[in-house]
Order: structure tokens, then sequence, then C-alpha cells
């Protein structure tokens, strides 16, 4: 995938992107560092940052909807557990909330609906 590649990708770390990142400086202390130029994707790619996206419906390369997919279950599995943890600071009904939410992310690049 050079150049020439039409497909829209997602960050390698789709769940713990740049951009997120990036929001929450910008909204917490004002600051707005600069975005990446190229970015590792989740099909092992090189692409422009431009050229990504973390919604379901606008990502086109497949190997990057199955990598998107895979993280976002994976990751719901996680703050599950977290939720459960004695002493934990994430009650269980928020975890229960969170991993819902990244489930139906996972469902949206399955399907390729949602945003």
């Amino acid at each position: 995938m050079g150049e020439g590649d039409p497909h829209i990708h997602v960050e390698v770390k789709v769940v713990r992107g740049e951009a997120a990142v990036r929001t929450m400086l910008a909204s917490t202390f004002g600051l707005v560092g600069d975005l990446p130029s190229v970015v590792a994707t989740g099909c092992g790619a090189r692409v422009p940052y431009a050229m990504t996206s973390a919604r379901p419906d606008r990502v086109t390369c497949l190997a990057c909807r199955e990598h998107a997919r895979a993280e976002h279950l994976r990751f719901a599995d996680e703050i599950e557990r977290l939720g459960s943890l004695p002493g934990s600071t994430v009650t269980a009904g928020q975890a229960r909330a969170v991993a819902e939410r990244h489930r139906a992310l996972a469902e949206g690049f399955a399907t390729g609906a949602g945003g």
C-alpha cells in the first residue's frame, strides 16, 4: 500500500489513538500539538494521518477493519475486568457501559455501520 492507496485506514492504536490524546490535551490545557504526518495502521501500512479514521463507517481497508474490531473487543473485556477488581475507582456499571460502547464500535467495524 503506497502513495496510490485509496483506502481509509485505522491507526494501529485505534482505541488509544493520537487524535484522542491530542483532543484531551487541548481541552484540558489549551495546548495543541502537531498531528503526525504519517501513522502506522492496523494493516501494517504507514499512511498519511489524513487517510485514517476511527469511525467504522469511514474505514475502507478490510484488514484495518478487522484489526479495529479485535482491538475494541479486547479493550471491552479489559475494562470490564477493571470494573470488577476490588477497590477499583471504576464501578462495575461504569465499566459495563464503556464495554458496551466498545462492543458496539467493534460491531460497527464488522458490519461497516455506526460511527
